[in-house]
């Protein structure tokens, strides 16, 4: 029976699947909140009422934006992995509904109690943790099982955020905020050496490239275990010639597992090569990290923000882009005008690394260049996708 037919077994359309809503809810939260956070900055805007204004923004880019594309991904990957149930319907109108309204909660910190901004906020990722064991409950994947534990960890992460807006802790919210961006960098680079070599084999498969994609297990582990203890040092002794260490590690190992990965070879391929360089910014991310922690002339915001605004920003979107057309039934061919929205993300990722060295007006500059770049991509993925990503697969099929 087709979806037009009106058959209800199925879901179609905005509720068929968790990418659907997650990620336009996403590109719409980013092309607004982005901007709203440079004119606080710049002065233009009054900061909102919780915690330290830089808070309030890395909140919302990892508990807002990211939590959100980790909703979209795994609960629509998960079913893929393990042929068990996917969360559709009334259930994922429910999960998107109290990601939205988190997202409100926060808008409005400062007039509602913070205990409440607390609770509907906190809730979002415990309850991804559960949808998630819902369709890995049994399937025996525990590399998959695992990653939901990434989950709950940036879970207790924003409930720390979260009492010391409470006033219950103190000097914890940033150690924190930072633990969870390095959580996703690890979740990241996980995600990463699944999808970008089994792709690349597949488009040079298709293509007739002559090439071979390499996979060491061994090198994955020494990447995947650098960062995270990365993660652990920075959140047990902050920064240090520990956390300097491991992330030049990491950004190694990256590297060269990158080079692997042929990634010359797919400069033809814009959905291929838009994940390719989301790893580039991961290597150059654990680098500038590792300079700055070690004592080299580079600011610490320059590596975080080449890890957030570059690696984090320009994978989801080049996830958000062939996710969205694989995963309704159309061919892997972007949608006219798209290339511009990768050059947009790495244009505001770009900037945002190179304002940390320079000040006053420059800064402001390449600040404003950073948010409306970065507001554009996102904006631009919106208008574009919003016809695909809630209307049912030109197929008939369900999802």
């Amino acid at each position: 029976m087709s979806p037009r037919s009106g058959s209800t077994s199925e879901p179609y359309g905005l509720w068929g699947r968790s990418f659907r809503p997650f990620f336009l809810g996403l590109s719409v939260h980013a092309s607004l909140s982005i901007p709203l956070w440079a004119w606080i900055w710049l002065g233009a805007a009054p900061a909102p009422g919780w915690l330290m204004p830089i808070w309030w923004h890395g909140h919302e880019m990892i508990f807002g934006l990211v939590a959100a594309a980790i909703a979209g991904f795994l609960l629509t990957a998960a079913p893929v992995w393990t042929g068990g149930p996917a969360l559709t319907g009334a259930p994922l109108a429910a999960l998107f509904g109290l990601w939205v309204a988190g997202r409100l909660a926060f808008a409005a910190a400062g007039f509602l109690p913070l205990w409440l901004v607390a609770w509907v906020d906190g809730a979002f990722l415990p309850a991804v943790a559960v949808a998630a064991m819902r369709t890995l409950r049994g399937s025996g994947q525990r590399h998959n099982q695992a990653l939901v534990g990434i989950v709950l960890m940036l879970a207790c992460t924003n409930f720390a955020m979260h009492l010391e807006a409470l006033g219950l802790t103190s000097g914890v919210a940033g150690r924190a905020l930072r633990f969870a961006v390095d959580l996703v960098i690890v979740l990241i680079l996980v995600i990463a050496g699944r999808i970008t070599p089994a792709f690349t084999r597949n488009a040079f498969r298709r293509d007739g490239i002559e090439r071979t994609v390499h996979a060491w297990p061994m090198l994955d582990g020494v990447t995947i275990g650098a960062a995270a203890g990365l993660a652990l040092a920075g959140l047990g002794t902050g920064r240090s010639l520990v956390s300097g260490a491991l992330a030049v590690v990491a950004g190694l190992a990256t590297a060269v597992r990158l080079a692997g990965w042929q990634p010359g070879a797919t400069r033809t391929d814009p959905l291929l090569w838009s994940l390719h360089a989301g790893s580039g910014w991961l290597v150059a991310g654990l680098l500038l990290v590792g300079i700055s922690d070690l004592g080299g002339p580079v600011p610490h915001t320059v590596g975080l923000h080449a890890l957030t605004a570059g690696a984090i920003g320009t994978t989801v979107l080049a996830v958000m882009t062939r996710v969205g057309l694989g995963h309704t039934g159309r061919p892997l061919e972007l949608p006219r005008g798209m290339v511009a929205c990768y050059g947009l993300v790495h244009l505001g990722a770009i900037a945002r690394v190179v304002a940390a060295f320079f000040v006053g007006e420059a800064y402001a500059f390449l600040l404003t260049v950073s948010a409306v770049s970065w507001a554009a991509a996102f904006g631009l993925f919106a208008l574009r996708y919003a016809p695909i990503l809630t209307t049912p697969r030109p197929d008939g099929r369900p999802g």
